[in-house]
């Protein structure tokens, strides 16, 4: 495949020219146009098609769930949503049938009836996602399976929830889209960070200006996964063939960006307000996986002579719209401590997760709702002060479902908010919390960034996944009842 990049001089001399190479990620037809910048086609929407910014359904008093991937996260997922009111579980797909059948165990241990089985080859989905009694399809596969899986359900009728990223391409992404906007279903990535307790508690900080303009925002996944990327079948922390261990061999750039990304793109409103416009894209060679394989295997294996084509260290930079700036980082090879970064700097303040938690305020905020003293933007808060402002500004949702989600787990808790506010949109017919859009914006790094890196870390313009509409919304919004609005002290939009 060829992208054609037309570069214009500031005297308007234009020249154009082919390269070549760009991976597997790059979309079709891709074309660049003026000021160095790599831009891609923006399909248009067929007739009859419209967005589905704010998408509402019927409220259903119960819905009826099917789970496909019951491997390290499906099937805690299962667990999990054993403790939601108004689900039913009725299937449970895997190409393993001693997953499907310990999932199904613990569910008649807990109670509930047996769900339908299917396992067997890496097909038996298809027959799933086709039952009439399945509402919502909940995909925890190797990543190259979520994009087919979820258009397949959508068409069939159902909602879609899938594990990140929700793509792996361009391509993929836009097919998300469509076929969300094509079907009106809805298709909800899930990206659990954005429900961590301190993610959330900054997010409504910086929705009543305790920061000031927010500026600047960092995220990242920095969490050496060598041993579970090289574990054998019947090691700890195995994937099935070994898939994510081949993602770094045919794939560079940044293949999980979405952690990082999800919080602080909530932060900053991108599509309910500003968009991603531009990203640049940089990565070391790889260095680690290659050490690794010969210290478990031996200088001679075959794991220790496989190239791996993912550098180790990836950085991306990205320009917003409105002129603001993010950073997202990717590591998984490195011997270091574990790090989404989540960063928030602003005109007025500034707050940080890792690797020390802690928030600095400008004196004279007149954002703050109650009086903190000796405020200072040079340096942390006390511990106390600290403790103080997560518990003022706790965020709605995990004053909601917070404490059940503490004694449910998963993460910290925070991957049981996220299940129990999807389940809970769809119980009341309210917009979910995360959109199609979202999937798209934060699964389109992967692409992007390979994009990037392949071209000597060119510029690409980010796609506008709303066609448009990316300043219609205003703000991050989480939906409520009325009553439970009112219980909450949450303003009904």
């Amino acid at each position: 495949m060829k992208i054609r990049l037309i570069l214009c001089s500031l005297a308007a001399a234009v020249s154009a020219f082919a390269v070549s190479g760009c991976g597997s990620s790059a979309p079709k037809g891709a074309e660049g146009v003026a000021d160095h910048v790599i831009v891609l086609p923006v399909p248009e929407r067929e007739p009859g098609q419209t967005d589905v910014l704010n998408l509402v359904t019927e409220p259903m008093d119960t819905v009826r769930v099917a789970f496909v991937g019951l491997g390290m996260r499906g099937g805690d997922a299962v667990r999990r949503y054993t403790y939601i009111p108004g689900v039913k579980i009725v299937a449970l797909c895997d190409v393993y049938e001693d997953r499907v059948k310990a999932s199904n165990a613990y569910l008649q241990e807990r109670g509930f009836p047996a769900a339908q089985e299917f396992y067997g080859d890496t097909a038996s989905w298809r027959q799933m996602v086709a039952l009439p009694d399945v509402d919502l399809v909940y995909i925890c596969t190797g990543w190259d399976w979520h994009t087919p899986i979820a258009v397949q359900a959508m068409k069939e009728g159902k909602h879609v929830a899938i594990e990140v990223p929700a793509a792996m391409s361009i391509d993929e992404c836009w097919e998300l889209v469509n076929t969300a906007e094509k079907t009106r279903k809805h298709c909800m990535m899930l990206e659990n960070c954005v429900y961590d307790n301190f993610e959330m508690a900054t997010l409504n900080m910086a929705q009543k200006g305790l920061f000031g303009e927010v500026i600047h925002v960092e995220g990242a996944y920095l969490h050496d996964l060598r041993s579970m990327n090289f574990a054998l079948e019947g090691e700890p922390g195995h994937y099935a063939d070994m898939w994510r261990l081949k993602q770094n061999t045919k794939r560079t750039g940044d293949v999980y960006p979405t952690h990082g990304l999800g919080p602080i793109s909530q932060i900053l409103g991108i599509h309910r307000g500003d968009r991603m416009k531009t990203l640049v894209s940089m990565n070391t060679d790889e260095f680690g996986m290659t050490a690794y394989a010969k210290e478990k295997f031996g200088d001679t294996s075959a794991f220790a002579r496989t190239p791996y084509k993912m550098g180790d260290h990836t950085t991306t930079l990205i320009r917003t719209e409105k002129g603001k700036t993010m950073m997202v980082q990717h590591d998984v090879t490195s011997p270091r401590p574990y790090s989404r970064i989540h960063q928030v700097s602003g005109t007025k303040g500034f707050a940080q997760k890792y690797p020390m938690m802690g928030i600095a305020l400008e004196a004279g905020n007149e954002a703050l709702s109650n009086d903190y003293q000796n405020l200072s933007g040079h340096s942390y808060v006390s511990p106390e002060v600290l403790d103080k402002l997560l518990a003022d500004y706790q965020h709605p949702v995990i004053k909601q479902v917070g404490a059940q989600a503490q004694e449910v787990g998963g993460h910290g808790g925070m991957d049981f908010v996220m299940d129990y506010r999807l389940i809970y949109c769809l119980r009341n017919g309210l917009p979910l919390d995360m959109d199609v859009y979202d999937a798209a914006e934060m699964s389109c790094l992967t692409g992007l960034s390979e994009l990037s890196i392949e071209n000597g870390s060119a510029p690409v313009a980010i796609p506008d996944f709303t066609r448009g509409a990316w300043n219609r919304l205003q703000g991050q919004t989480y939906a409520f009842t009325p009553a439970d609005a009112a219980a909450l002290g949450v303003e009904v939009k």
